[in-house]
């Protein structure tokens, strides 16, 4: 199963599903990760490493950034790309969503993702946001 982010969130990027067959790769992969800090928050970062090295990284202090303060830290979710601009590309959008997405995201419940896309209210009922493009100048 593919889902296109596209679908969810009206931007082109795609998220594989974990259960597809590796496809042949033409150089080193690319991986978008999710790490579970010590306060429970979640940094979301990309890497070209193994992920292992990684998250040792996060945990010996060696990034001065978000994670110093949060270790130790736990991988809860990761996604390989071929491209690291596509890795970068699905980064960007993720920092962005909510704890709720993510979350869905790390379960592979792509449903509760695209109902958290549409801006659903928590009861279930439809948030109409207005366009931008009807606004008066």
């Amino acid at each position: 199963m593919i889902l296109s982010l596209s679908e969810a969130e009206g931007r082109p990027v795609v998220v594989l599903d974990s259960f597809l067959q590796p496809t042949r790769r033409v150089g080193v992969p690319a991986y978008l990760y999710i790490l579970r800090c010590a306060d429970n928050s979640y940094c979301v970062g990309t890497t070209r490493t193994s992920l292992e090295m990684r998250v040792a990284q996060h945990n010996d202090g060696t990034f001065g950034g978000y994670t110093a303060r949060r270790r130790p830290v736990t991988l809860v979710f990761h996604q390989e790309f071929e491209r690291i601009t596509d890795a970068i590309a699905a980064e960007r959008q993720a920092k962005g969503w909510t704890r709720a997405k993510k979350e869905a995201l790390m379960r592979g419940d792509f449903e509760t993702l695209r109902r958290l896309a549409r801006g659903r209210d928590r009861d279930g009922t439809d948030n109409v946001r207005p366009s931008t493009s009807l606004r008066v100048r």
